[in-house]
């Protein structure tokens, strides 16, 4: 650090106060689905890889939406850094609407998802099991992107170490509550994993209501109209949400739905498989949600320097994102490289019927995630430093090629057509996660540069 010039190390301070509870608040809510496969793991293979699919599936549904919503970060810190109070407060109220209107037909769907299971063939018991964990959850989408909208006000104000609080006491009660519903006790009779979902429902709601309360009552957050300005439907601006949102959501469901179509082909192949990959990635989900939340910081430090008019700061911040990321996921390669054995029995036990055959191949897959994690990370953080310039449509075009020509077909000619099963979805992942990750990274020195240039 005392080689850095002062404008650098501030940039870094401000990063830093963004990104790492983020980060830290980000790792905990994924802890959530992660404890939850923990313990009903607990009850066989085919229980995990039910609740894996299911939960896999809404959250494909909640990470679109809360991608949609993410302008309203994007706006509201241009409007912080031209210094009009007024507009950020206001993009935050129509990002309620926006949130809302989207999340009653999401809530329908998560509800009705095993409608999607029987029509991609999945194992009978999985889906009965799935079906159960899943009228527990549906009731989680709407607190959960109205937490979202909260979150994004908070860290555009760097003042996001409420969420981490609020989220790792999240983390808490969701494991005590999982654990409770699901086997019972203290009065009440086992719920298996309908239990499981409702666990996750009441604490998605603790987690919307306490970060809505921390914002009423702390000065900080006042004199920007969340409270007390006009709760007035103002079509424009959702409008403007919605159509510069929508790019944005359609590179997330390319991005998240590459994993979710591993899952859901990896379930084509057998619950074992499914039961594999729901072990495998519930590891890689934790460099990348820590790659996310720095991902988060980059794209609010592009926007307050795009909201500067100063693009050269806007590059600064991007490049610096990438580096940051490059650096940590590489530390963590060592992981499920050294401790495959370790991770494994965290969501399965050496007693359990399909244990040595779930064992063998999530220890593979392992291997085969370790090679990647970077270019997960990178391709997040670069794809996020885009749409804090607003650049969303080629960024949109880059994730279909190297998600959906290269990772996805390409996993599933390697699964099915060479016979290499599960193994072959993953190097499909590796290599359209690859390819994203270099192109977006390039789109973006291409893009700053000539700003710059110009």
């Amino acid at each position: 650090m005392i080689f850095l010039d002062s404008s650098i190390k501030h940039e870094l301070k401000q990063f830093f106060i963004i990104a790492i509870p983020l980060s830290a608040a980000y790792l905990a809510e994924y802890a959530m689905f992660v404890t939850t496969k923990m313990v009903v793991g607990k009850l066989g293979y085919h229980s995990l890889a039910a609740a894996g699919i299911a939960a896999d599936l809404s959250f494909e549904i909640l990470v679109v939406l809360m991608a949609l919503l993410s302008v309203v970060g994007v706006l509201a810190a241009q409007a912080l850094g031209a210094g009009k109070k007024d507009e950020l407060g206001e993009s935050v109220r129509q990002g309620f609407f926006v949130a809302t209107a989207l999340g009653i037909p999401a809530t329908i769907a998560v509800w009705n998802l095993d409608l999607f299971l029987y029509a991609t063939n999945q194992d009978p018991k999985v889906i009965t099991l799935a079906q159960e964990y899943l009228k527990g959850l549906s009731p989680m989408v709407l607190p959960v992107l109205w937490f979202s909208i909260f979150r994004n006000f908070v860290a555009v104000l760097a003042q996001t170490v409420s969420v981490l609080v609020i989220s790792v006491i999240a983390v808490a009660l969701n494991y005590l509550f999982t654990v409770w519903f699901v086997f019972g006790g203290f009065g009440l009779e086992p719920m298996g994993l309908f239990g499981a979902g409702l666990a996750t429902s009441i604490v998605s709601w603790f987690m919307f209501f306490a970060l809505a309360l921390h914002v009423f009552r702390k000065s900080m957050f006042r004199g920007y109209g969340i409270f007390k300005g006009k709760w007035k439907l103002r079509l424009p601006l959702c409008h403007e949400i919605f159509w510069l949102g929508l790019p944005i959501a359609g590179l997330a469901f390319l991005e998240a739905g590459l994993f979710v179509a591993t899952s859901i082909l990896s379930g084509v192949i057998g619950a074992k498989t499914l039961a594999a990959y729901q072990i495998t990635s519930a590891w890689i989900g934790i460099p990348f949600v820590i790659a996310f939340g720095l991902a988060e910081a980059t794209m609010i430090r592009v926007a307050f320097a795009v909201g500067r008019n100063s693009m050269f700061e806007a590059r600064r911040a991007g490049f610096l994102g990438m580096g940051l990321v490059i650096l940590i996921t590489s530390s963590m390669v060592v992981v499920p490289l050294t401790l495959a054995d370790s991770i494994i029995l965290v969501f399965i036990t050496p007693d359990d019927p399909g244990y040595e055959k779930v064992s063998a191949m999530a220890r593979h897959f392992l291997y085969i995630a370790a090679l990647f994690m970077v270019f997960d990370g990178l391709q997040a953080v670069a794809a996020r430093a885009l749409r804090g310039m607003k650049d969303n449509l080629v960024p949109l075009w880059i994730a279909g090629f190297g998600y959906w020509v290269l990772g996805v077909p390409g996993g599933a000619i390697l699964a099915f057509y060479y016979d290499m099963g599960g193994a072959g979805l993953w190097w499909g992942l590796a290599m359209g996660l690859a390819v994203a990750a270099v192109l977006l990274s390039w789109r973006f020195h291409r893009f700053t540069r000539a700003a710059i240039t110009n």
